[in-house]
């Protein structure tokens, strides 16, 4: 059995595989919590990442960093292609009306 991996370096691990898709934007909010865009966020607990995305959550292997990249890469990429009806209501919320159309 593998030792235990650390938040901070499970989450550096998979913001590089993150940038490493091409996904730049990415930065961490703190406690293990990394922002891919409004509303998709990925915490490292308990030896898997748990990414949500509005109300879905899934979660993936803690040991496999480049796998989950590649998972919410692939939802990031969906997201940006068809902005879900949530995602207007969130970001006026978050970032107050100035956000317009940036993710």
């Amino acid at each position: 059995m593998s030792e235990p991996v650390a938040t901070g370096e499970a989450i550096d691990r998979l913001r590089a595989g993150l940038v490493g898709l091409g996904i730049t934007g990415v930065y961490e909010v703190g406690d293990g919590t990394l922002s891919v865009w409004i509303g998709l966020v990925v915490r490292f607990r308990d030896g898997f990442y748990r990414w949500q995305e509005g109300q879905v959550k899934r979660r993936h292997l803690g040991t496999d960093p480049e796998g989950c990249a590649i998972r919410v890469a692939r939802r990031y990429a969906e997201l940006q292609a068809d902005v879900p009806s949530w995602w207007d209501e969130l970001a006026r919320t978050l970032r107050g009306d100035v956000a317009g159309d940036y993710p």
